[in-house]
């Protein structure tokens, strides 16, 4: 439901933000409605302010302030007139209730407004509280100034400038307190709701770089169980196609079929826990063959590979899981690229801080397509593991795929010594 915004006071309503609505009924419908309550206060501005002229006789006056009174009416309803636009400029009200006070100072009709408390709580609650006491420390000060001035010459008895400066204290202070206390709560509730509002962004951030992380991992897995085991199915085909000896030919076939059974077995594991809205995804993927499976399944296709080990495989799960996509990949893409190799090998040789695998092939003819997502994929597997990894061409038809990977992947790499750092 997209938010509606029906006036300043209103509590927002966000899409996922289900707030209680304001109490009070006759809140609701002032939220509601922000104009009509600023023209109705502004009315009722008016009435208290021109309402006590009535009671002026103007027989006791002087010349001045007959002329002052005059201009009663049109000063009140001016100043009053600044309440319509007290919530988007609260300094307008403030500034003429301050004129306001010093003019009725001269009428006869000192601290008889009451747009000064008006605007101190409108200016404590849409400017801050630190603005309203400031335009009533100003108020006060005006007042008495003028309150003075007027003693001094006579005008004001000493009752009346005390009376003055007591009408502009008590509302000032009113409008102010008042003021401050709603102000600060509206503010708090503003930043609990803004709040609120960032952390649903920052959730549905997480949602989608999770939910694109395991994008990623599941092409990851995809691309190596499909490619790996549809290059050793044609492999096999192909040899089961080119030799003569039904002997070999049903021995290549009988390999082809288990390849393509254990990949149809482990795609099904994945999609299945896909497809099952029940079943919590897994925290691990699907484990790849051991590198020394994977190569033996390449030489069962004829493919001249060789594997060498050195030192005690002692290595985490993830390190393991990331080792073992290597050599998958690796394999496949020098089978794929480089069908008449007439050597491949590969080579781990384990250590107690890091793992280093290599695989090296001949017979790559021209320079391999750089659209393909394998080694790509496999980069993104051994940073997982804070391990680095390199593909490039090794002299004339040669091709080395190498990497070097932490035994445990909290730590980063360390290159051997006597390892050229790549």
């Amino acid at each position: 439901m997209p938010a509606k915004r029906r006036g300043p006071d209103t509590v927002r309503e966000d899409e996922g933000l289900r707030l209680p609505r304001p109490p009070g009924v006759f809140r609701r419908f002032w939220a509601r409605h922000p104009v009509l309550a600023d023209v109705l206060l502004t009315l009722l501005c008016i009435v208290l302010t021109i309402t006590p002229a009535a009671r002026i006789d103007e027989t006791d006056l002087g010349p001045v302030a007959v002329v002052l009174a005059a201009l009663l009416p049109v000063c009140v309803v001016a100043a009053c007139a600044t309440l319509l636009c007290r919530r988007r400029r609260p300094w307008l009200p403030a500034v003429a209730a301050i004129l306001l006070e010093a003019f009725l100072l001269f009428t006869a009709l000192p601290g008889s407004s009451p747009l000064l408390l008006f605007a101190g709580y409108s200016l404590a609650v849409y400017r801050s509280v630190r603005a309203a006491w400031i335009a009533f420390g100003v108020s006060v000060a005006t007042t008495a100034s003028g309150a003075g001035l007027l003693l001094w010459a006579g005008v004001f008895t000493l009752q009346d400038a005390v009376n003055a400066l007591l009408g502009t204290v008590v509302l000032g202070l009113i409008g102010t307190l008042i003021g401050a206390n709603v102000g600060n709560r509206k503010r708090y509730l503003d930043a609990v709701i803004d709040r609120s509002r960032q952390l649903l962004v920052e959730r549905d951030q997480q949602a989608q770089l999770a939910a694109a992380a395991e994008r990623a991992r599941i092409a990851r897995e995809m691309h190596d169980i499909v490619s790996h085991s549809l290059t050793v199915v044609v492999a096999l085909s192909e040899g089961a196609a080119a030799t003569a000896d039904r002997v070999q030919a049903r021995a290549a076939a009988t390999s082809a079929a288990d390849t393509a059974r254990s990949a149809l077995t482990q795609m099904r594991a994945m999609l299945g826990v896909l497809r099952d809205d029940d079943a919590p995804l897994p925290l691990t993927p699907v484990s790849p063959a051991p590198p020394s499976e994977t190569v033996a399944a390449a030489q069962q296709t004829g493919y001249p590979v060789t594997l060498a080990t050195t030192g005690q495989p002692e290595v985490s799960a993830d390190v393991a899981h990331a080792l073992g996509r290597i050599v998958q990949e690796g394999l496949t893409n020098a089978m794929r690229h480089a069908p008449a190799a007439t050597i491949a090998s590969v080579r781990l040789a384990y250590a107690p801080d890091t793992v280093i695998v290599e695989i090296v092939n001949d017979g790559v003819a021209g320079s391999p397509g750089e659209g393909g997502f394998g080694v790509r994929g496999l980069m993104e597997r051994a940073a997982h593991v804070r391990g680095t990894l390199e593909s490039r061409p090794d002299g004339a038809g040669r091709w080395i795929l190498r990497a070097v990977l932490p035994s445990t992947p909290e730590a980063p790499a360390a290159v051997p010594d006597g390892e050229e750092r790549t």
